[in-house]
């Protein structure tokens, strides 16, 4: 299939364009590099640079004679929804009608949408969550991430284009951005490297569900290559609190520092930890990488980066 693939320069996305080329996909990137690293897209993909929301994203969908759209692009960092609801909105809300318009008109057969299992279910009533777990977002990230999902019920039930919303769990693994806002692995395991403290914030035994990063780029896979429609969540089920997850990664690396406890930060769910089953079912998915493994190979990752 002919797919497009927005956020490939980002940390999931160009895992994601990875599975997609070696399973003999072709293979278009749009990003516009405020996060993305060019250098993260691989050969084979072909780049543009440019916005979701633009008019340049509309016409490349309606002229590129694509399959399908796989749309990981978004504005991720919960903080800066809460400070800038109205930019969260224009891009993740905005920017995914833009897309879905596009590719309604062009006649794509599948939009396979990057949504938010922790973000979009709130504080739980059932853990682990299943699909059906009511939508009750406490950021205006994750209520821009149950509004995308509410469009492509839209747009599938009137201009009868197919979609899976994928409903992600903590993302983690190589490429994810130590020094950003998004993914505590990553910034636990850049300061056990350096030698400094982790912060933790409240107690530390706020839980979430890790899911590796490649484990997340074959559900895309997966969910182009089918003939599912609905949502589905993309996790482990396993809760891991923050204590054990620090404690795994300083094992790894080595590092004796122990953490420095900060308050807690208003709003941060409490526990978090999304039921996967449906996915087996609906389209084969099964994760496959356990957080000991995960952690791993993480930080081989970043400690290659590091001798560079």
């Amino acid at each position: 299939m002919k797919v497009l693939l927005t956020g490939g320069a980002g940390f999931i996305g160009s895992h994601v364009a990875d599975e997609l080329l070696a399973a003999g996909h072709q293979v278009v990137v749009l990003d516009d590099l405020s996060s993305g690293k060019r250098e993260q897209v691989p050969a084979r993909a072909e780049f543009v640079e440019g916005d979701i929301g633009s008019d340049l994203a509309a016409k490349l969908i309606r002229e590129g004679n694509f399959d399908a759209v796989i749309h990981q692009a978004a504005q991720i960092d919960v903080r800066r929804s809460v400070r800038e609801p109205r930019f969260d909105a224009q891009v993740n809300i905005l920017g995914t009608i833009n897309l879905l318009e596009a590719a309604a008109d062009a006649g794509v057969k599948r939009f396979v949408f990057a949504s938010s299992g922790g973000a979009c279910y709130g504080e739980q009533e059932v853990f682990p969550a299943p699909e059906t777990h009511p939508m009750r977002p406490v950021s205006p990230y994750g209520a821009s991430k149950v509004a995308g999902e509410v469009y492509l019920g839209y747009y599938f039930a009137e201009k009868k284009l197919p979609y899976v919303a994928l409903r992600y769990a903590n993302v983690y693994g190589p490429r994810q951005d130590p020094l950003g806002e998004a993914g505590v692995v990553a910034i636990f395991i850049g300061r056990c490297l350096d030698g400094q403290a982790c912060t933790i914030y409240g107690d530390g035994k706020q839980t979430r569900d890790y899911v590796y990063v490649g484990d997340v780029a074959r559900a895309n896979r997966l969910a182009l290559e089918s003939t599912f429609v609905g949502a589905l969540n993309i996790g482990t089920g396993i809760e891991t609190d923050v204590l054990t997850l620090h404690r795994a990664i300083a094992e790894i690396t080595g590092s004796s520092q122990p953490p420095v406890f900060a308050p807690a930060r208003p709003g941060e769910q409490r526990r978090s930890c999304i039921d996967p089953s449906l996915a087996g079912t609906a389209i084969g998915w099964r994760p496959e990488v356990q957080l000991p493994q995960g952690l791993q190979m993480t930080v081989e990752y970043f400690r290659g980066t590091r001798s560079k």
